[in-house]
Parts: structure tokens; sequence; C-alpha cells
């Protein structure tokens, strides 16, 4: 089968609405095999960062995403 991912442009948020901030990320682990937030890795979209560790992370080359 096909291997899932998301990635967000998201910051540590210490709001007020910050659990549902922590809802929406916990549902979406539970629908994707990768999650990735980039206030964790401290990479934002476009930097190729995010999406080399994304590879790693998935074992996946490249050419087969």
């Amino acid at each position: 089968g096909f291997k899932t991912c998301v990635f967000t442009n998201n910051w540590v948020d210490d709001s007020g609405g910050r659990l549902f901030t922590a809802t929406l990320m916990t549902l979406l682990r539970r629908h994707f095999d990768l999650v990735i937030e980039s206030c964790r890795l401290r990479a934002q979209k476009p930097d190729p960062e995010i999406y080399t560790h994304a590879l790693d992370v998935l074992q996946a080359k490249p050419q087969e995403v």
C-alpha cells in the first residue's frame, strides 16, 4: 500500500486555542503514517530539509513520492 504524510507549517501554540490545535494534530495522526510539524523540526515548507526528513522517515526516494 501507500504511505501517507502531512506537512504542516505550524508553530508552538501557547494561545487559548491550543487545545483545538492539539486535538486536530491528534486526529491527523490517526489517519496518516507521518505528520511533520514545522515547529518540531524547525524547518518550514519550502525548505528542502522538511522534505528530506519525510523521505528518510518514510524510507522513500524522491521519485517514489
